[in-house]
């Protein structure tokens, strides 16, 4: 549906308000998308013979030189043509149809060389899809060409009656156009009724004529994503491949984070007590109450540098969520947030360690932004489990306007969970209130 609200010169009412009050049943022949799926199918019938004559004439070459060397090369270069049009159909349907569909898996060449190529092209899945489609889609292409092509023809001829039925008295030497005829009776459509209901049934025909191509093109998009398209297997494991890379980023700053803590925080703190002793034990002897005073600002910041320990040890992974599990880990972060916080944990039992600390930090850096950015004054945490799926839910009543879009923590949080199929759904409305759900994966602790 457009959204340019722009106003009609001559009537003065939005362009968009006058195309919804066209019905979608008479707009269909004159869209851009009926259009592209018309070519669509004008295009099939030409190009799929091309293919068809191209594949079998390969194959059949290559299986018949199988005798000899040259059988095996030539066979391989034939499915190498067919995924070179299988690339070429797949822009196609991308421009026409406006079908996203990804580029199957690439050849696995364990080693350069013609040999190693010609086997990774007749292992290679995708090169027999390709192959299946080249022979399967010139009896449907030729199939839908006839079919929709008539219905277009004769859809426009019908309607268009009207205009050109004088075209018969004139210069054939008949009423109209012959409905019947054998060699006592004829019937022409040559009177006001009769070319009126012509015209009526041509618009029906110009009517039908989108939906009928559309419903073909249905097939062909089919075709394309199962044939031409990467499998689920391959698909799945460019999603691992991601997720992987994900998981490895996060890693690597969460390293960094914690260097950068130690360096700036305890490992600080600790170089400077050194330092401090030191001077203390040089004046232990020619000051004793200064040496005294300096040990006892020394021990204030040993307590200091142990509670950062404590702090980053905690962030890192908490020994009460090991111990107690996630009701009490998420009960003492709810204690630590700024605003307060309403904890219920169901859960039948205790999920695996890694899904168990991803909710507790989930629901832990979900808390932070509560405190740092919702100016709430209550939130809530609810943890169950649906069949085998974890969930979580916060919710505050904060001023809203959280978007896992903008480059925000949620972004990092969202790609966290991604990693492990896991989703985050943000509902943050402005002027709140905000309700962050996560879905993690359940897997039982083991024993």
């Amino acid at each position: 549906m457009a959204t340019d609200y722009g106003y009609d010169s001559g009537l003065g009412f939005p362009e968009t308000v006058r195309r919804r009050r066209v019905p979608a049943g008479l707009r269909a022949p004159f869209e851009g998308r009926t259009w592209r799926e018309f070519g669509y199918v004008l295009l099939s019938l030409p190009i799929s013979i091309v293919m068809f004559t191209y594949a079998v004439t390969m194959i059949s070459l290559g299986a018949g030189l199988l005798v000899t060397f040259l059988g095996i090369p030539v066979f391989a270069a034939g499915l190498a043509g067919c995924r070179g049009l299988g690339a070429l159909e797949r822009a196609r349907a991308r421009g026409l149809l406006g079908l996203e569909v990804g580029d199957p898996e690439p050849l696995g060449m364990r080693k350069p060389g013609f040999m190693a190529w010609i086997g990774a092209v007749l292992k290679s899945g995708t090169s027999w899809r390709t192959l299946l489609y080249s022979v399967l889609h010139l009896p449907w292409a030729t199939f839908s060409f006839v079919v929709a092509v008539n219905f277009w023809v004769y859809g426009w001829a019908l309607l268009t009656y009207p205009l050109w039925f004088w075209v018969f008295p004139a210069y054939v030497g008949q009423d109209g156009l012959q409905l019947y005829g054998d060699q006592t009776h004829h019937i022409y459509l040559d009177n006001p009724f009769e070319i009126g209901v012509t015209a009526l049934v041509g618009l029906l025909f110009t009517l039908a004529t989108p939906w009928i191509v559309r419903a073909l093109t249905m097939v062909d998009r089919v075709m394309v994503h199962g044939l031409l398209g990467p499998t689920r297997l391959s698909a799945r494991v460019v999603e691992l491949e991601s997720d992987r890379g994900v998981v490895v980023d996060t890693a690597a700053a969460d390293l960094r984070r914690i260097e950068r803590d130690l360096h700036d925080g305890a490992q600080a703190r600790l170089v400077a007590l050194a330092m401090d002793l030191g001077l203390a034990k040089e004046k232990l002897t020619e000051d004793p109450a200064a040496a005294a005073r300096m040990v006892d600002e020394a021990h204030g910041e040993v307590k200091t540098a142990l509670q950062e320990l404590r702090d980053l040890a905690r962030g890192i992974h908490p020994a009460v969520l090991t111990d107690r599990g996630l009701d009490a880990a998420l009960s003492a972060v709810a204690s630590r947030c700024t605003v307060p916080v309403q904890v219920e944990v169901d859960l039948p039992a205790r999920p695996a360690p890694a899904i168990e600390g991803i909710a507790y930090f989930t629901v832990s850096e979900l808390l932070q932004n509560i405190s740092k950015h919702s100016r709430a004054t209550f939130a809530a945490v609810d943890v169950w489990r649906v069949e085998n799926r974890l969930m979580l839910q916060v919710v505050d009543n904060g001023v809203g306007g959280a978007d896992v879009s903008s480059g925000s923590g949620l972004t990092g949080l969202a790609e966290r969970l991604d990693a492990v199929d896991g989703i985050l759904v943000v509902d943050s409305p402005v002027g709140g209130p905000t309700r962050v759900t996560a879905e993690l994966p359940w897997r039982s602790e083991r024993v």
